[in-house]
């Protein structure tokens, strides 16, 4: 009797915890438990009074509110107001920009996956398609990107015209101004599309559709500059580029040495109130061609002209190329992709206050702006580039392995081969689903910008990734610069890649989880922000609640993460059936995992945790696992369910989840306090670890996708630069890949009968001819096995050169030969 006592009392308050019952709840659940106790079982009235005395006791103290907040939350709330760590307002600033989104559901422990689910899918408008089918396409068969990169260092004149006059610039600038008013699904399509074909005219069409005057002015310009120079940015009559990072500040904005002093001076012909200015920046993309130079500085007001404040923090301002004082216009070089890109200078650069990015109003919250503005562009630009790279590799890497033989056979069918090719596929597959999903957070008003974070780091990581297993399978061919290489340029901007727009070290080490630790969590900003309220009362009703919320919260995690560890996730909800049934379910374990981990680690380690800069990366990384895997499997839904997805779907999915784990394990044996984190490793995986590396039948099921024409093989790389012209690399990999396809059956059929000796020739020339001649195959299929070794033979030779001096004359390439460049 006991023990089946004992057994429901577990049950129960097991329940009540997964389900996160409220204080009503617990308190019946209580009364019930103690009446039944008493009256149905023998136990003595001297034993039965003192624990209905206890418990009324425990729910005087804790569920009525005014007792609990005088006798157990105030000495809480003193404790946790001293020992509270300090933030800057650099940290305080970032902290409050952008929005929270999908991953504050992911912070729960117990997401709302239908909600996922019906999220709107973006789309294009006629407009937007209209322009990538039209302006872009006809942007990217202007862009010759050896040319560009090899000879010329730059874009071509007419390619700087063209995307100035047909509105490159304004992508993102209201129609009322006269730019395009495009969504952020459409300006990441141009990006990436653009960067299929050449990774320089991507970045100088991205940057100034990004983190930049344009955006700036949209969100805090006053009317006054918004009439001027919106308009004006649209057109391309202005060239913008902003300066922000400097040889002694980079990522730390609070170190910005750069100064701004409020004074009098002459600015065109007038004395006026403004700011004398002096800088020194660095690796400021479009900076030498700029027209328009957006400036991040701190603003100080010795004579106090504004007020009574001396230091006024970091503010922008618009400044003028042609302003005296200005030095611009050197470059750097940037590993041979020569966008625009250099240092500039100021010397006592004196400008009024009108030129102060939304007047006065904005002084001292410039860092707050750029923030809220880099957690838009940041989700938009670099991911598009990726993805660009990634549907690149996998369309024409993925053709090369068809067509490139060796022992008789396509490299793609070699085992070797196998695995980075399924692993370019489906992390392409992966990084389009995340992009996309991030895009239509984007569209309906969002600005998440932890998940811009985690799209900015792991998919430009994702793009390393795909390059070097592009590489690994091209060898040579990769190595080879040149006209014919697709893929070199694309490896040597890895880096830029990697490093701008946040770089990854610090993504991962500092912001992913150490922003969204707070931002995303359903408690820890509620008590942080009342333990730093002045007014103490209100700052103790508040913080009781949130206290009390989030042991509520651990508890409700412990309860899930132990009773989805104990069935492996099984028994957990998910919003459809069928194949990805599983994967709802992994992931809500998941989920639960990481909900109780993280505060687990931001209880026991404090405020010292943002110094531990690995295991919060370690729990960064299985946030932005989640989120990877929640976009896949969203995309997967949109599109319709298709079956020939499956194998990208399921090696996305297995490889997340394998990551995760690992990452669980490294955060469990790192975290200080070891018999809390023994007991945390029970609770996760309390039957062991259950995933393992993506298997060898997935590798070959995704390989398949890339080796062969096929709608899943379509999907996966729509978007990107593609052309049946033969004068073009990717028109020569098109059609030899196509004619591999039509002739492998013929292919095979030769192999056959060599295999059954049926063929005693010594070269494929002798053995067409003598299967002709004993009826095996067509005088026709000869001919598609001749047509077949001509294009292979174009595919698989690299460019060479006569002289390796400054200028090339270039000789097109013929059928059997290589392209030559001459003096």
């Amino acid at each position: 009797m006991w023990i089946s006592g004992l057994l429901l009392t577990i049950a129960v308050v097991w329940a009540l915890a997964y389900w996160g019952a409220g204080t009503g709840v617990w308190i019946a659940a209580l009364a019930a438990g103690l009446t039944v106790f008493t009256l149905g079982t023998a136990v003595s009235w001297y034993v039965a009074i003192p624990a209905w005395l206890l418990s009324a006791a425990a729910v005087l103290l804790l569920g009525v509110p005014r007792i609990r907040r005088r006798h157990v939350t105030a000495p809480l709330f003193r404790q946790f107001r001293k020992v509270m760590p300090p933030m800057s307002q650099t940290e305080q600033e970032a902290l409050e920009a952008g929005s929270v989104w999908w991953d504050a559901e992911l912070f729960t422990g117990k997401p709302d996956w239908q909600r996922l689910l019906n999220l709107p899918k973006p789309h294009l408008s006629q407009q937007e398609r209209a322009f990538l089918d039209q302006q872009t396409d006809t942007l990217c068969r202007m862009l010759d990107d050896w040319r560009i990169t090899h000879e010329d260092r730059d874009l071509s004149p007419e390619a700087w015209r063209y995307i100035k006059e047909q509105g490159f610039f304004g992508l993102i600038i209201p129609q009322e101004y006269g730019g395009k008013g495009f969504s952020a699904l459409a300006h990441s399509e141009v990006v990436m599309k653009l960067a299929s074909r050449s990774i320089t005219a991507a970045v100088t069409v991205m940057v100034p559709n990004s983190l930049g005057p344009g955006k700036l002015l949209l969100h805090y310009g006053t009317r006054e500059q918004k009439n001027h120079y919106l308009p004006r940015l649209a057109r391309g009559e202005e060239v913008p580029c902003f300066a922000l990072t400097g040889p002694e500040a980079g990522s730390d904005a609070g170190a910005i040495p750069d100064r701004g002093v409020v004074c009098h001076g002459d600015w065109r012909g007038e004395r006026v109130l403004g700011v004398r200015l002096n800088w020194e920046k660095r690796y400021i993309t479009l900076g030498p061609i700029c027209t328009l130079l957006g400036l991040a500085f701190k603003l100080y007001d010795p004579d106090h002209l504004l007020g009574e404040t001396t230091d006024l923090g970091v503010t922008l301002a618009l400044v003028p190329r042609e302003t005296p004082g200005v030095s611009i216009g050197e470059r750097h070089v940037t590993l041979d992709i020569p966008f625009q890109n250099g240092p500039n200078q100021g010397h006592d650069v004196f400008i009024p206050m009108s030129q102060l990015i939304g007047g006065t109003r904005y002084i001292g919250q410039g860092w707050r702006m750029l923030v809220e503005c880099l957690a838009e562009g940041r989700g938009i630009s670099l991911p598009a580039l990726s993805v660009g790279a990634g549907k690149t590799a996998s369309r024409f890497t993925g053709a090369y392995a068809a067509i490139r033989q060796q022992f008789n056979r396509p490299i793609g069918h070699f085992e070797g081969i196998e695995q980075p090719l399924a692993r370019i596929a489906a992390l392409t597959y992966q990084m389009d689903a995340a992009r996309t999903l991030t895009l239509g957070a984007l569209d309906i008003g969002e600005k998440p910008s932890v998940i811009s974070a985690i799209v900015k780091y792991h998919l430009t990581e994702n793009y390393r990734r795909c390059i070097n297993d592009a590489m690994d399978i091209q060898g040579g061919s990769g190595i080879c610069l040149g006209p014919s290489n697709l893929i070199g340029r694309a490896y040597q901007a890895i880096p830029i890649a990697i490093t701008v727009e946040g770089a990854n070290i610090l993504t991962r080490s500092m912001i992913i989880f150490g922003q969204g630790a707070v931002r995303c969590h359903p408690w820890v900003l509620k008590e942080f922000q009342a333990t730093q309220d002045p007014d103490t009362r209100r700052g103790l009703v508040d913080f009781d609640h949130a206290i009390f919320g989030h042991i509520g919260f651990v508890f409700g995690n412990i309860a899930r993460s132990l009773f989805l560890g104990l069935t492996r996730g099984r028994l957990a909800s998910a919003p459809v059936d069928g194949p990805t049934r599983h994967y709802f379910q992994q992931l809500h374990w998941m989920s639960a995992a990481f909900a109780l981990s993280a505060d687990v680690a931001m209880m026991t380690l404090g405020g010292s945790l943002k110094r531990k800069e690995r295991l919060s990366a370690r729990l960064g990384d299985i946030l932005s696992e989640l989120y990877l895997t929640s976009a896949t499997l969203k995309r997967f839904e949109d599109q319709g369910r298709p079956q020939d997805d499956l194998p990208l779907v399921r090696w996305a999915c297995e490889n997340s989840l394998y990551r995760m784990q690992e990452r669980f394990r490294l955060l469990f044996r790192n975290l200080p306090f070891r018999p809390l984190a023994w007991l945390l490793r029970v609770c996760v995986f309390p039957t062991g670890s259950p995933y393992t590396a993506t298997r060898d039948r997935i590798d070959h099921e995704a390989a398949a996708i890339l080796l062969q024409p096929g709608a899943a093989r379509d999907r996966l790389t729509q978007g990107i630069f593609l052309s049946d012209d033969m004068a073009l690399r990717q028109g020569e990999i098109e059609q030899a890949f196509a004619q591999a396809a039509r002739v492998a059956p013929i292919e095979k059929t030769l192999r056959d009968a060599r295999r059954a000796g049926l063929l005693r020739g010594q070269s494929s020339t002798e053995w067409v001819t003598e299967a002709v001649a004993d009826g095996l195959i067509s005088a026709a299929d000869a001919a598609e096995l001749e047509k077949m070794q001509t294009l292979r033979r174009r595919v698989v030779m690299v460019d060479s050169f006569a002289h390796y001096g400054k200028q090339y004359a270039r000789r097109p390439p013929t059928a059997d030969k290589p392209a030559i460049y001459a003096v």
